[in-house]
């Protein structure tokens, strides 16, 4: 599943591109926001394939906001002004529709926007490190932090706690940039303000997870839009 997020500040673009994205079976809508600083919190927080990004908007138009972004997700802008086209091509984005937009020139872009998200993920499948640890600023210093101990990851606005079967690291950074640096096949979002190691799940609950911590059972929240992943992967487990 491709995940996306829209960012418009017409209701009624919105509410066109999300009845689009609804009729392609390869999409996931995680958000809709309606200027980028709530785009920017989205971004921070989740992992987003593709934006499909407004041009003009109120206080930051799209082009500045996605020259803001460190790390931008493979992004189509949707705009009602074709002089900005220049401006996309030097962005790199997937591709440009022009409002209003017709569901057949939706799938196009999807399809180029597909592509290129494959490619990405390819270069990084193909890069990804078999370290089995990583080293965090803390208290002044880098810290070594082994994978295999780490039991789950805590957000606390811009910190995050890695907890530990020894004790906890706490750093300096987004809980955005530390999932990027976790090995995907140990380590899954289960909820806006935590990241589980797989392997130290013991139970699902309800709507928490269950591990052990210093011997007592320690019940993390599932967040809405991670459970239906968090199942499929718990269900490929299942005898």
């Amino acid at each position: 599943m491709i995940k996306t997020i829209i960012v418009d500040d017409e209701p009624l673009a919105i509410d066109v591109i999300e009845s689009f994205i609804q009729k392609m079976p390869n999409l996931e809508l995680v958000a809709k926001c309606e200027n980028a600083f709530e785009a920017n919190d989205i971004l921070r927080d989740h992992h987003i394939d593709l934006m499909f990004l407004d041009i003009q908007m109120p206080q930051i138009n799209g082009i500045e906001f996605l020259k803001s972004l460190d790390n931008p997700p493979c992004t189509i802008f949707t705009t009602a002004f074709s002089e900005y086209a220049m401006d996309g091509y030097d962005l790199n984005v997937a591709d440009y529709l022009l409002k209003p937009i017709s569901m057949d020139r939706f799938m196009k872009a999807v399809n180029k926007a597909t592509e290129k998200i494959t490619s990405r993920k390819g270069e990084m499948h193909e890069g990804m490190s078999t370290d089995t640890y990583f080293f965090v600023k803390a208290d002044k210093k880098l810290v070594k932090v082994n994978f295999d101990e780490i039991l789950y990851v805590e957000g606390l606005k811009d910190y995050v706690i890695i907890r530990t079967e020894t004790g906890r690291v706490i750093t300096l950074q987004t809980m955005k940039s530390l999932e990027e640096k976790l090995p995907a096949q140990k380590f899954k979002r289960i909820h806006r303000s935590f990241i589980v190691n797989i392997n130290k799940i013991t139970a699902l609950d309800g709507n928490e997870v269950e591990i052990m911590e210093k011997g007592a059972v320690k019940q993390l929240p599932i967040g809405k839009n991670y459970r239906d992943e968090l199942l499929d992967m718990v269900n490929e487990k299942k005898i």
